[in-house]
């Protein structure tokens, strides 16, 4: 225990001082800066005495998640109660749902880029207006994988677009501007030892595919529109598996792009439900996927508690 203290202790020295910052001149001249779809505004909340201990931000698709994620950090950490409640901070909006427990913050994004990229910009500045520091933000979801076992994990390298590059673009203005989409390399490399320390399922290090869609842009014949073959389908996942890419979801490019802009460590971890070389559809039983769905969870929380020496 003393050990992991120190450990905890060294890594918090290695990243002292790391504030947010915003990539946005306009944000401090602003007399109110609204939140509007967390429903949250710096006229009539204190963020600083709200959010100021946050020091881990996780983030998923579903709010149903988030909810449950936040009860099982809490008994984790030892900060549950018996009859405990975790109110949705976001309570006046239905766009996302956030709770909190200590020193984690749990918000749910929704389902791919335009969705959880509005979230970003709001939970960035959240957290620039609380004057929080030395936080690590890490997108806990399911993915389609390539060439792996259903129920493998993914901690993703690289965010790479669907032709394999790993950039993030988007038009602002009518012009074109690309961001880089690497992840925090050495995030990347606690994560893993902690999947190495826990030993309960595969987990491996490799690319992410960001697709805008989860029919086409993903290469499944399942859709209701597909004008491609079966043989064009494996062509494309044998392409991406030989480059490195290890499985397929909807938010990690402008997750990353966004994050490192703004100076936050980030990572992506992400279970597989399928290998997608066999197959379109998801067909594991209910229980087998919400076991599946747990496991991003129990590394990420091993990680938490391994950096605030709880382990």
């Amino acid at each position: 225990m003393a050990a992991a203290r120190a450990e905890a202790k060294e890594h918090e020295n290695s990243h002292n001082n790391c504030l947010i910052r915003l990539a946005n001149p306009h944000v401090a001249a602003m007399k109110e800066d609204i939140l509007y779809h967390f429903n949250l505004s710096t006229s009539t909340c204190d963020f600083p005495a709200m959010f100021g201990d946050v020091k881990f931000v996780c983030v998923g698709g579903s709010p149903t998640r988030m909810k449950k994620f936040i009860r099982y950090i809490a008994v984790e950490l030892g900060l549950d109660h018996p009859g405990e409640e975790y109110p949705n901070i976001c309570v006046g909006t239905d766009r996302f749902a956030m709770y909190k427990v200590g020193p984690v913050l749990s918000v749910s994004h929704g389902m791919g880029v335009p969705s959880i990229a509005i979230m970003l910009h709001e939970l960035i500045k959240l957290l620039y207006h609380a004057k929080c520091s030395n936080v690590s933000i890490i997108r806990i979801g399911t993915s389609g994988g390539i060439g792996l076992e259903p129920g493998s994990v993914v901690i993703t390298q690289q965010a790479v677009d669907a032709c394999f590059k790993p950039e993030f673009e988007q038009i602002v203005l009518g012009k074109r501007v690309v961001r880089n989409t690497d992840m925090d390399e050495q995030l990347v490399q606690e994560l893993m030892q902690c999947s190495a320390d826990l030993k309960e399922f595969t987990t491996v290090v490799g690319n992410t595919i960001c697709s805008l869609d989860f029919y086409e842009g993903q290469g499944r014949l399942d859709g209701a529109i597909c004008f491609y073959t079966e043989k064009d389908k494996q062509a494309y996942l044998q392409a991406a598996q030989a480059a490195g890419i290890r499985n397929i979801e909807m938010e990690s490019s402008v997750f990353a792009s966004m994050c490192r802009t703004c100076g936050l460590r980030a990572a992506v971890v992400c279970v597989t439900y399928l290998d997608r070389l066999k197959g379109d559809q998801i067909t594991s039983p209910h229980e087998v996927l919400a076991e599946y769905e747990q496991r991003p969870q129990r590394l990420v929380s091993h990680f938490i508690k391994k950096s605030l020496g709880k382990v």
